[in-house]
């Protein structure tokens, strides 16, 4: 099957970033929430939150799946997972993890390149405790990743969780189940244009003695630099 004739139309040029644009932006989450901000309201947009989280072994083996990152910040992304999990797996060997948003109508996407915490398990409790009734039962149901013999199995377990926690305020968080916090150093804003000259802005830190060319790379706040990439 040929795919080579398939080609949309991007955004116009009145929405190029302009350095003008960049000058005002004092440092990457800024223009992650105003972009956030715009998906979280299309009615097209279902999930605004959910990034495509890749992770790789220790010997460099990647793997990538869609999780939905419940919290962003100048601190980092967070994501919940089994530890257990080929993603929980990865991270334990190699921290070293992207993030990325996509947003389909408006041509944009943010790449996000940083390093995997564990968050402290009270905050992995709190967050459960949030969680609808049938969603804490199915992550205390899954052994996450793991093969199973069939659907069935799950179904099974799940009418023996529901029978023994009718009330959703006494299930309990799988002791498996936990958070990460994703520390970022370098993002980068991706906006289509039909031209195909797309933007291309990376933020990103500085390597420990790094020298820079100023004319390239525009230092922001919180240690940030930005540079233009060509498409």
């Amino acid at each position: 099957m040929s795919l080579t004739d398939i080609r949309a139309a991007y955004q116009s040029r009145e929405n190029v970033i302009t350095d003008e644009k960049l000058s005002k932006i004092k440092e990457p989450i800024q223009l992650l929430d105003e972009w956030f901000e715009l998906a979280k309201n299309h009615p097209n947009i279902l999930e605004p939150h959910a990034v495509c989280l890749a992770t790789a072994t220790k010997n460099g083996l990647p793997s990538a799946r869609f999780v939905l990152c419940k919290s962003h910040s100048k601190d980092g992304f967070t994501v919940f997972t089994h530890y257990t999990s080929r993603k929980g797996q990865d991270l334990e060997e190699n921290p070293n993890c992207a993030l990325t948003y996509y947003w389909e109508p408006f041509n944009r996407s943010i790449r996000i390149e940083g390093i995997a915490e564990k968050l402290p398990l009270s905050v992995a409790d709190d967050y459960f405790k949030k969680r609808p009734y049938d969603s804490k039962i199915g992550a205390l149901c899954s052994d996450q990743s793991k093969p199973i013999r069939s659907r069935n199995t799950l179904m099974e377990k799940e009418i023996e969780l529901k029978e023994k926690y009718p009330d959703t305020t006494k299930v309990p968080r799988p002791p498996q189940w936990g958070g990460y916090l994703i520390k970022p150093h370098t993002m980068e804003f991706w906006q289509g244009q039909t031209d195909r000259i797309h933007d291309r802005i990376r933020f990103r830190k500085l390597k420990d003695g790094e020298a820079i060319d100023e004319t390239i790379s525009h230092m922001v706040e919180d240690g940030w630099y930005w540079e233009r990439l060509a498409p």
